[in-house]
């Protein structure tokens, strides 16, 4: 199969969380396959409605996974997760 200009196959695609600080210092988490476009959503005020209402100061943490749905179990995971706790997966990033 021969991966066009602005396409991708299924084996190639990447899988993001991440977290993100905003402007009034809360953390947000989110997942994504492209985390530069997905950032650039957050700035414009287009990405997730939590960004939409409390801005986009920082991208802080995000990692890679092997799948689409571990990406999406890593998420639920991270935002269970306490501040504190978040907090330090944040400076271990």
């Amino acid at each position: 199969m021969r991966v066009g200009r602005g396409a991708r196959s299924k084996s190639m695609s990447s899988h993001y969380v991440y977290i993100l600080e905003a402007s009034d210092g809360r953390y947000y988490a989110g997942y994504t396959t492209d985390l530069d476009r997905r950032m650039a959503m957050h700035r414009k005020g287009k990405g997730a409605k939590f960004t939409r209402g409390f801005g986009f100061k920082k991208l802080r943490y995000h990692e890679t996974c092997p799948s689409k749905s571990e990406a999406l179990k890593r998420e639920a995971a991270i935002k269970r997760l306490t501040r504190s706790e978040k907090e330090v997966l944040v400076k271990s990033f």
